[in-house]
């Protein structure tokens, strides 16, 4: 960043957003142009093995299905290291029905397929946020889990708003999970600094985005790197 080379930026904070929730498998890194072996670090969970995140999602899916309450679970990670199937089954063995609305479902048959999983009773639907973050309103879902919590405002602001619409009659909680000392913490301080300051303000918004709001122009990624470096 220094001599204005960003090549590794988005590569080191991937995985060290990624790790936490991924070290169930070994992490390899790799120099995006050269592939030179930059790193590698061994699993530290087994496959069956339930990391502290995940055990608090589950404590809080049962507390709603005891209270009949159906939790939306966000995770980013649904390609090559595919979270959401691991959510899937770990959530199924805690006695949770869960389903997971994947990008093959076409966009003008998510809403439909959502009420379809309702009504098979569903208590639990895992998805990435992406999917969901404009045009579905998830009032059967008044809980949203935040697995990860990535770096686009925009689309964090638009996911966590999915259950709380027009004819929402219950209470809705987000839940936001990180783990402490880590990079996911930072980027959720940093995010919530961006939304603050989106919130205060009025009128339209510019054309490139919330990321503009933000009062050092710095980008959520580079503010991130700024302050992994420092």
């Amino acid at each position: 960043m220094a001599r204005g080379d960003t090549t590794l930026l988005g590569v080191v904070l991937n995985v060290l957003l990624r790790w936490p929730d991924t070290c169930f498998n070994a992490e390899t890194v790799k120099h995006p142009r050269s592939r030179s072996l930059l790193a590698f670090v061994p699993s530290v969970f087994n496959e069956d093995d339930i990391s502290p995140k995940e055990e608090e999602l589950i404590q809080i899916a049962l507390k709603n299905q005891a209270q009949g309450r159906r939790t939306l679970v966000y995770t980013t990670y649904t390609g090559k290291r595919d979270t959401a199937s691991r959510l899937k089954t770990l959530l199924t063995i805690a006695g949770l029905k869960t389903a997971v609305l994947r990008s093959s479902v076409s966009t003008m048959k998510r809403e439909d397929w959502i009420l379809d999983q309702v009504d098979r009773g569903v208590d639990c639907v895992v998805c990435n946020p992406e999917l969901v973050k404009t045009g579905l309103d998830l009032l059967e879902f008044p809980t949203i889990v935040f697995m990860q919590s990535g770096y686009n405002v925009y689309t964090l602001q638009q996911a966590s708003r999915r259950s709380w619409r027009i004819g929402q009659k219950e209470d809705v909680d987000v839940y936001y999970l990180g783990y402490a000392n880590s990079a996911q913490i930072t980027c959720l301080s940093l995010m919530a600094k961006k939304i603050a300051v989106s919130q205060s303000t009025s009128g339209d918004v510019p054309d490139t985005g919330l990321d503009i709001l933000n009062q050092d122009g710095d980008s959520v990624e580079v503010a991130l790197a700024k302050q992994l470096i420092s």
